[in-house]
């Protein structure tokens, strides 16, 4: 096994060889935004730390795929002067941010992790960039994206792999791993993903961050590329619950509002997790004793619709990804890293009625997930079945049966892209040293209740 680059408590180890995480890790937004305005750090000195974590760390870890350095130094400064003449642009005004390498950001390659974009240079920024620059925050480059944002491992791309901070050579989690990783190592404090079946909150749980996708179209996808344009959100990666709050709402085209609690008292409904997807008993044992807190009233619930949700989910994903791609499944199959092509193709099996079919299923599962919230205030279970597993594994074995290792990674994180509710994967203690990861689903409209119940159970 590779060295660890991370600990739990942060700072450095001496595994062999020497390892510093970047300046970010343990370190919160609102710190840091404390900090500049106090003029104890500048954005300049923000932005020179983040490059030089990148320097330091991504030749282990391949998280970063584009690395901006003039443009970001070009922003802090510009961040820095408005600072100075009286222009606070809000709380992330100063703080560097990474864009996951399927989001457009003008001026930068935008690759989708593929050959088939590897000279790509985007000529406008995602809106979601553009809402970024103008709250002030500074884009340090582009993260690693599993091929084409289509897998959940993160070690498909044509830039290499990601590596998971906690261990070498362990993955990521995808599609969104390249973000995760850079905020685990504390190159960057915070990073956006993607999310269409769990990709922003699959590598939160592996890399032992927080990663919260939003409900569906609550951050605008204009110049994301797409896969799943009925299941893609944009969500964001941070060190913590409460610097994902913040980043959504700015993305979100929110006022800054400070984080209030809604009382003392939360119901919860724990969802067993093999009935999504077999999990491993130590993790679904770390995830429920998070919940283990007074004033936490924790009851079990079972959804009955989980056939008809797991064939809707992917008709709809398979159906559009090979829409998305068809021509170049043609023309160019080449380009393809083997697995991504071997899913496209077996996408382009799916039929026209199935999809008709997947778009009314998916309404009964949103229905049925809706009266589950009339029940209790949010949805618990583990964020993913296993911990990270090795790079290049693609078979695993769950309580003694061997499987793909893709159904352990999305098996409890797609049900919620289909609902298009808001979700949230953090930090909930670890097995034999690797992050697990504890997942709250809530209703649109009562992020902030998601928000400060994530706080409270976040290790």
């Amino acid at each position: 096994m590779s060295p660890s680059l991370i600990s739990r408590a942060g700072g450095a180890l001496s595994t062999g060889t020497q390892h510093t995480t970047g300046f970010f890790h343990g370190r919160t937004i609102e710190e840091l935004g404390e900090q500049l305005r106090r003029d104890e750090l500048r954005a300049v000195d923000l932005a020179t730390a983040a490059l030089a974590a990148v320097d330091a760390l991504d030749g282990e870890l391949n998280a970063v795929v584009t690395l901006d350095r003039e443009g970001a130094l070009r922003a802090a400064e510009k961040a820095d002067a408005e600072l100075s003449d009286g222009l606070d642009r809000g709380p992330l005004h100063g703080i560097p941010v990474a864009v996951k390498d399927i989001i457009d950001v003008a001026g930068l390659r935008t690759t989708m992790g593929s050959a088939h974009f590897a000279d790509h240079v985007s000529t406008s920024d995602a809106e979601c960039v553009r809402r970024l620059r103008e709250a002030g925050a500074v884009i340090i480059g582009k993260t690693t994206t599993h091929e084409f944002a289509f897998g959940p491992t993160g070690d498909r791309a044509h830039n290499g792999p990601s590596r998971n901070p906690h261990d070498t050579g362990r993955m990521t989690g995808g599609s969104s791993g390249g973000s995760g990783a850079a905020v685990a190592a504390g190159m960057v404090p915070l990073a956006l993903g993607t999310d269409t079946g769990g990709s922003v909150r699959i590598p939160a749980s592996l890399c032992g961050v927080a990663g919260f996708k939003p409900a569906h179209g609550a951050i605008p996808a204009d110049g994301v590329f797409p896969l799943s344009q009925t299941l893609d959100h944009v969500g964001v990666l941070a060190g913590t619950t409460a610097d994902c709050r913040l980043a959504y709402r700015v993305l979100a085209g929110l006022r800054p509002m400070p984080s209030r609690e809604h009382g003392s008292e939360v119901s919860l409904g724990w969802i067993p997790p093999d009935l999504l997807h077999p999990t491993d008993p130590r993790v679904t044992g770390v995830a429920r004793t998070a919940l283990d807190l007074d004033g936490i009233d924790v009851r079990e619930v079972r959804p009955s619709g989980l056939e008809g949700m797991l064939r809707a989910f992917g008709a709809i994903q398979f159906s559009e990804a090979h829409a998305v791609h068809a021509e170049r499944i043609a023309d160019a199959p080449q380009l393809f890293t083997d697995d991504v092509l071997a899913i496209l193709r077996l996408a382009g099996e799916t039929a026209g009625w199935q999809y008709v079919r997947a778009l009314g299923e998916r309404d009964d599962w949103r229905a049925e997930v809706a009266g589950l919230l009339d029940e209790v205030e949010l949805l618990a279970m583990p964020t993913t079945s296993v911990t990270a597993p090795e790079i290049d594994q693609r078979e695993i074995e769950v309580n003694g049966t061997r499987t793909q290792v893709r159904g352990p990674l999305i098996g409890l994180t797609r049900p919620w892209n289909l609902a298009g509710a808001p979700a949230i994967s953090v930090p909930a203690g670890t097995v034999d040293g690797l992050p697990v990861g504890l997942q709250l689903v809530g209703r649109p409209g009562q992020e902030d209740r998601l928000f400060a119940v994530a706080a409270r159970l976040s290790r």
